[in-house]
Order: structure tokens, then C-alpha cells, then sequence
């Protein structure tokens, strides 16, 4: 991760590489550590992953979704780090253009999210602003700044005006607002 952040892309990868191969020979491929290992490849939680910074699109999309097939089959559909994992797929998706399979996915981990930990958790509020922000790709103009508002309130009331997930998106609906998507 400070590899990543200051720019040092290509060192960052070859670390994570040899976290997931050690990982996955000290606790085996299907350990949760070994798919923690994985996702932190493809991603990191708020920041652009390695494999995106390195233009390494397709890699990092197929191992999302293998991470969630994993995850699934070892910790059920509705365990926290499965919604993350989907989460993390659903930004993928949209990151290189498939709005629609990202909004399927971001839609579940909402239901899914809210369920199990609950309409204010953080974690519930970012699901939410990541599908405001797919709908806004997708066109969804009207859907999209419902959610945001409904995040910025709940974000404001819950964790109050000067919390990063707050200016965050507070941040992203004001972005929104002045670049309309080409519709």
C-alpha cells in the first residue's frame, strides 16, 4: 500500500504477487487470508488498485471474480467479506464499462449489506454511494441523486459533517452535479 501511494506501482504488484503466492503456500489457496491476498491484488478498499494503475484491467477483473466464486463456496453468500468482494467486482465492472452488470451486482450487496450489518453502518452507506454512482453512469440521473442525498444525510447524521466518508460524498454528489454523464 505506500508502495502504491507514492506512485511506485510496479514495485507494490511484485510485493502482492509474492503475498498471494506465500499465502496461499503457508494457508492454502482457499484459506480467507489467501482471498484477502487476492483482492488486495486486484484492489485496495479506497484506493485504485495496482492492477487498474498499471493498466492491467482484465487481470484484475478475472481475479475479482474468482475471489467472489471463493468466497462465496467457503463463507456463504451473505458473509461480510463476500459482500465486499462483490462490492469490489461491481466497481470493476463498472470501472471498465459494464454498467449494468455492475448495477445487478451493487443492488444485491445493498439488500445483502443492509441485512447484515445494517442500513447506518459505514460500510452500508459506501454500497449505497457506489450504486448512486452507477446509476449515474448508466443514465439514471433522478435514481442516482436520491440515493447520494439520502448517503450525504445519513453520513452527516451518523457520523457528522467533517468525517472523511462524509466529505467523500459529499465531494461526489457536488462532482456529479457539474458533469453530467453523456447521455
Amino acid at each position: 500500500d505506500s508502495y502504491r501511494q507514492v506512485g511506485r506501482i510496479s514495485d507494490a504488484i511484485i510485493i502482492e504477487e509474492q503475498v498471494v503466492t506465500d499465502t496461499e503456500r503457508v494457508l492454502g489457496p482457499e484459506h480467507p487470508n489467501t482471498l484477502t491476498a487476492r483482492g488486495n491484488l486486484a484492489s485496495s478498499y479506497w484506493h485504485a488498485s495496482s492492477y487498474w494503475q498499471a493498466g492491467r484491467i482484465s487481470d484484475a477483473v478475472t481475479i475479482f471474480e474468482q475471489v467472489v466464486t471463493d468466497t462465496e463456496r467457503l463463507l456463504g453468500p451473505e458473509h461480510p467479506d463476500t459482500l465486499t468482494a462483490r462490492g469490489n467486482l461491481a466497481d470493476s465492472y463498472r470501472q471498465v464499462g459494464r454498467i449494468s452488470d455492475a448495477i445487478t451486482i451493487e443492488e444485491q450487496v445493498v439488500t445483502g449489506i443492509e441485512r447484515v450489518l445494517g442500513p447506518e453502518h459505514p460500510n452500508t452507506l459506501i454500497v449505497r454511494g457506489n450504486l448512486a454512482d452507477s446509476y449515474w453512469q448508466a443514465g439514471r440521473i433522478s435514481d442516482a441523486f436520491t440515493i447520494f442525498e439520502q448517503v450525504v444525510t445519513e453520513t452527516e447524521r451518523l457520523l457528522g459533517p467533517e468525517y472523511d466518508l462524509t466529505r467523500a460524498v459529499v465531494d461526489a454528489l457536488s462532482a456529479l452535479a457539474q458533469n453530467p454523464p453523456d447521455a
